[in-house]
């Protein structure tokens, strides 16, 4: 029984977590709720980070988030206008999320994002790990004006993402693949910047196992060592 305990002891000291935790969210629901989905926060619900709108972006506050992932009640998403003219400013407007990853390993990103009829079909997904200079990592088309997207990204190949106090990632309007301009979300419509609705953006990894001090192994080491002996002793008894 000793020798068990001993084995799993050691077991829990040297694995890490194998389980994601969610290291920040924003729902972006009222606090405390209420009934309006107009109203909002944009203070994480899970965590601490911030948002910032880039290069001109405006938001018009909140507006319902039915639809999306969060099953809550009181669904709010956050909602975003004021996109670039037609031609202009490619991968440079949208949202940017900075969220310390400290502790944390694997980081994966997952948000919902509904396209207006107008507003642009492709958004590009964008990480840094200086919060300063930005990576292309993923195109997502939204081919469907109107609606909500689930996105998920999975930053675990990205090294710099772990434990990282400048972790940031944006999403921004970008030109149709080899074009030179954008094109609308509803195949009907005509580009006209439209409005990029967010909610349920999430970042979560694999908290980092702390190393054990020492002294920690030391005892370790001298209980197995103990056990060994005594089962030795008794079989030579």
């Amino acid at each position: 029984m000793m020798m068990k305990q001993l084995v799993i002891a050691a077991a829990l000291m040297a694995a890490g977590s194998a389980n994601a935790d969610t290291i920040t969210q924003w729902n972006f629901n009222s606090v405390p709720a209420d009934t309006s989905t107009s109203t909002g926060t944009l203070t994480p619900n899970i965590g601490a980070g911030v948002i910032s709108l880039l290069n001109g972006v405006t938001t018009t506050g909140f507006n319902s988030g039915v639809g999306s992932s969060d099953t809550a009640s009181d669904n709010t998403g956050f909602q975003t206008t004021t996109y670039a003219a037609q031609g202009a400013q490619n991968q440079l407007r949208g949202v940017q999320y900075n969220v310390s990853t400290v502790g944390f390993s694997d980081i994966t990103v997952s948000y919902d994002l509904r396209h207006s009829n107008t507003s642009s079909r492709y958004e590009q997904f964008q990480y840094s790990i200086d919060g300063t200079n930005f990576t292309d990592f993923a195109l997502f088309d939204g081919n469907v004006g109107d609606a909500w997207f689930n996105r998920s990204v999975d930053l675990s190949s990205i090294a710099g993402a772990d434990n990282n106090a400048s972790f940031s990632f944006r999403v921004v309007a970008a030109f149709a693949p080899t074009t030179a301009g954008y094109l609308a979300s509803n195949p009907t419509s005509n580009y006209a910047g439209g409005t990029w609705r967010f909610d349920a953006v999430t970042v979560s990894g694999a908290a980092v196992a702390a190393v054990p001090e020492p002294e920690s192994y030391a005892l370790l080491v001298a209980g197995l060592g103990f056990v060994g002996f005594a089962s030795r002793r008794r079989q030579s008894v």
